[in-house]
């Protein structure tokens, strides 16, 4: 390992140790990386140096940053942190935000200043917030001040955080930046330094933070939008994941960066926002969840979307009524992907041109995966079980036994049922948790959930296994309506007919309870733990 650039160790003294690493594999050209990397230098100065100074960057409401505008402010803003603020290099830095320019610019600082980055969603309460303050032992915020007040009272009892700088309308960091020189020498950050910890999205309840390096944010940018997506410097990239959440980070600022590309950055993007965005900005590339593309489905009419070439999903699973439904209303067939937090981005994607029905696709260039038992022996094409997955990024929990549970024998494990086929093809049925056991039988919850998508008066549903003293479990769901539909004993018995029709009969739900709204993540992402406790 090249020698560090960090003063504060807290980061790197709190990884696992090696021995409980995953195995990081580099056997790609693409993925040597030199022994000294910042990702600030290589996704901004580098663009800038390679003379794209003037192409936009980075749009927003009444915005429109070039390259070299992007990097100036970054340059001011990476004086206030360690001019005005005190930041030594390791320091951890909490960003707090919807998407923005401004926000995005804080992310670039941050690393260019060598900081460490913690990204937070902004639903996060003071409660929470205080925890990932103790947990990563933050000493610095960069916070819109629309924000502000939840962060504050969680400093009130984390005295930890010693430096807050808010941004936006009402705050001071803007005025900060006037006058400071708009040069800044990137701290000579090792390619192995951490740049960033996420905290994992909550979907089981209990979030973790991961730790990646500067070269874990280059190999991402070298993996799925080299290999799969395939942009370039003509596309504008937009969408809704918050830049806190990895598939975020990437999809919405590192990979338009990458690209040399520009990029969309608007908060609070619903459905017909995003549209109406995607329509004025002549956007090329967007983001989205499952959940974006099936409610963008039945507006996209309205709005004119042509520019539009490509979409990715992620986050969770593509119903394939989903991914038909877009198709006939764009004219696009989705980019399907499968990642995670702790392995920072997509490792599993298809493209339009590889598309399986059914499949989530094969495994990007750079990673290698098998399906395995309990006890970690491969699974033969067409059995299901758990994936194991490795490649050039990995889990390294930040001082947690958990550890333990995610990497074996080298291999990461996200707790994912999948089988393969012949080919090479992944095919998801659930989390390794979600996997329903009813008189004997198996059944994936998104397999059912699916099945009900597809009927006409379900707007979005949820399934679980209950508790059932003859059967173990019993399949229940949770189900919104479109406006206009009953959710009566009429509907229940339409809904199990339908699905007993569609799928093998025993995967029908036998309960079935009519809510108003499903719990989910900032990120789209379906909280089944929390059904689970309705039931």
């Amino acid at each position: 390992m090249s020698r560090s650039a960090h003063i504060d160790r807290f980061v790197t003294d709190n990884l696992p140790p090696k021995t409980d690493w995953p195995d990081l594999v580099f056997d790609r050209p693409e993925l040597q990386f030199p022994d000294r990397l910042n990702a600030a230098v290589e996704l901004l100065d580098r663009a800038v140096s390679e003379g794209h100074g003037e192409r936009p960057a980075i749009l927003g409401q009444d915005v429109r940053w070039t390259y070299r505008e992007l990097q100036q402010r970054v340059n001011r803003l990476a004086r206030v942190l360690t001019e005005d603020m005190g930041l030594v290099p390791g320091n951890r830095v909490l960003l707090r935000g919807a998407n923005s320019p401004w926000l995005a610019a804080c992310w670039l600082a941050v690393w260019k200043a060598g900081g460490v980055a913690v990204g937070t969603m902004p639903l996060l309460r003071a409660k929470e917030l205080k925890e990932i303050l103790r947990l990563a032992q933050v000493s610095h915020a960069l916070c819109d001040a629309a924000l502000a007040e939840e962060l504050v009272a969680a400093q009130r009892e984390a005295p930890v955080l010693r430096e807050v700088k808010l941004f936006g309308r009402g705050g001071g960091l803007e005025a900060c930046m006037d006058g400071k020189p708009a040069d800044f020498l990137a701290v000579d950050t090792a390619a192995e330094d951490p740049a960033l910890i996420g905290f994992t999205s909550g979907t089981t309840g209990v979030p973790k933070g991961t730790v990646h390096f500067h070269r874990d944010v280059m190999a991402m940018c070298e993996v799925f939008p080299r290999h799969c997506l395939k942009p370039g410097p003509d596309d504008v990239f937009i969408g809704t994941p918050p830049l806190a959440f990895t598939f975020g980070l990437g999809g919405l600022l590192c990979f338009p960066l990458w690209a040399r590309a520009s990029t969309v950055l608007l908060e609070k993007l619903a459905p017909e926002p995003l549209l109406q965005a995607i329509a004025e900005h002549r956007a090329t590339i967007c983001f989205t969840s499952p959940t974006g593309y099936r409610q963008m489905a039945g507006l996209a009419s309205r709005h004119d979307i042509s520019s539009l070439a490509k979409c990715v999903s992620a986050g969770e699973a593509l119903p394939t009524d989903t991914r038909d439904k877009w198709r006939e209303a764009s004219g696009i067939e989705i980019h399907d992907g499968i990642g995670g937090t702790e392995m920072i981005h997509i490792y599993i994607a298809s493209g339009p041109e590889d598309y399986r029905p059914g499949a989530v696709g094969k495994l990007l260039p750079g990673y290698r995966g098998m399906i395995v038992d309990e006890a970690m022996h491969p699974l033969p094409p067409g059995e299901v079980g758990k994936l194991a997955v490795k490649g050039p990024t990995g889990c390294r929990y930040l001082a947690d036994p958990r550890q333990k549970d995610y990497v074996r024998d080298g291999w990461n494990l996200p707790g994912d049922a999948f089988h393969v086929d012949e080919d090479g093809y992944f095919y998801y049925h659930a989390r390794v948790d979600d996997m329903i056991v009813t008189s004997g039988y198996n059944v994936s919850s998104p397999e059912v959930e699916w099945a009900l998508l597809a009927h006409p008066a379900v707007a979005e549903c949820g399934v679980i296994g209950a508790p059932d003293p003859e059967r173990g479990q019993i399949i229940k769901a949770f189900v919104v309506l479109k406006p206009g539909f009953t959710g009566d004993a009429a509907m229940t018995r339409t809904l199990q007919d339908f699905v007993k029709a569609h799928i093998a009969p025993y995967k029908y739900p036998r309960a079935i309870a009519y809510v108003d709204a499903l719990p989910r993540t900032e990120t789209g992402k379906l909280q089944r733990f929390r059904l689970k406790a309705l039931a």
